[in-house]
């Protein structure tokens, strides 16, 4: 053993502000979690505690450092990608009994997705999201499945904004069903658009962390970003554009069916939803029915994601296994 105390030192100053943020505020999780105390000093730190956590905590901070140094968005490494690299290194400095497979090759993202309003390059963040937005690219339609968090709306927005800045389609074409996650809004005033913005809240989010609040605005209001509920596709065909329905868990067989044959000339057609999250009455919903007759062909992909896609807080990570594990 080593002691009872052992240094470790970030590769640059820079790094070292990504991983422990403002005021050191980031290791105090890691701190709890690997039950340690650690000291910040200059571009170092200093663990203190049980010789084998010690060993464990160096061993942790010199993988994550490893792992974050290859990564080519490293530059502009945030609380939610340390959260995420951290996920997936807990389990393996909690329990360090369990090795990985000696033939397991860790994955790291490759191809950039998009360039933010703000210059931040955004990649996959998974190997199952980068199947995702491969499909998004390179097939017809797409289909997600998984749970909450996985990232599904956010590459399908990532994706569509860098095609549009690219020319290769000319709209963005955002739908989804108005379904009330179980509990009734009542009546919603206003026109179409200001009736159907509740339900894309997360569908504007994206935009704007993607384009910016000025720029979402000015495409809506020259026809480039179009807003409609999935009741108002029938009869259209969509040409030149890429089609995101969202929440698609909510849409009855007959509704998808009408939705996926509005396809057109030069389009792209993303479609995502999580089939533990229904708000239909049981045995209405249509997406996995969808999926099962859509298997296998060509032009269509289909990407099932995890939870270890989540890329959200890892405590929703957490959520979502604890409600697995009880069967809902």
């Amino acid at each position: 053993m080593i002691g009872e105390s052992q240094n470790f030192s970030f590769a640059n100053q820079e790094l070292y502000q990504n991983v422990c943020g403002i005021g050191d505020n980031r290791l105090r999780d890691v701190e709890k979690q690997l039950k340690i105390k650690i000291i910040p000093r200059g571009i170092s730190l200093i663990f203190q505690g049980d010789d084998e956590r010690v060993d464990l905590a160096h061993g942790f901070f010199s993988e994550l450092q490893t792992v974050l140094l290859s990564r080519p968005d490293v530059a502009y490494f945030d609380q939610e990608d340390l959260n995420t690299e951290i996920q997936k290194l807990f389990p393996k400095y909690m329990n360090p009994t369990v090795k990985p497979p000696s033939d397991s090759v860790e994955w790291t993202p490759t191809n950039r997705v998009f360039t933010s309003f703000k210059g931040k390059p955004i990649f996959p963040r998974t190997e199952n999201q980068e199947k995702f937005t491969d499909s998004l690219k390179n097939n017809y339609i797409s289909f997600a499945l998984g749970p909450a968090g996985t990232g599904k709306t956010f590459l399908s927005i990532a994706v569509a904004c860098r095609l549009m800045q690219t020319g290769e389609v000319d709209r963005l074409v955002l739908t989804r069903p108005a379904v009330e996650a179980g509990e009734s809004l009542g009546f919603l005033p206003g026109d179409l658009v200001q009736k159907v913005n509740p339900y894309l809240r997360p569908i504007y989010d994206a935009l704007h962390e993607c384009i910016g609040f000025e720029k979402t605005t000015e495409l809506i209001s020259v026809g480039k970003i179009e807003i409609a509920p999935i009741a108002f596709m029938r009869g259209r065909t969509l040409s030149n554009s890429f089609i995101i329905l969202d929440e698609a868990q909510n849409c009855t067989l007959p509704q998808l069916k009408m939705f996926l044959t509005r396809f057109g000339k030069n389009s792209r057609m993303s479609v995502s939803g999580d089939i533990t999250q229904i708000d239909l009455e049981h045995g209405r919903s249509g997406l996995e029915k969808t999926v099962n007759i859509l298997n296998d062909t060509k032009g269509i992909g289909i990407v099932q994601f995890n939870d270890k896609d989540i890329t959200r807080h890892p405590i929703v990570s957490t959520i979502v296994k604890k409600f697995e594990g009880r069967g809902l």
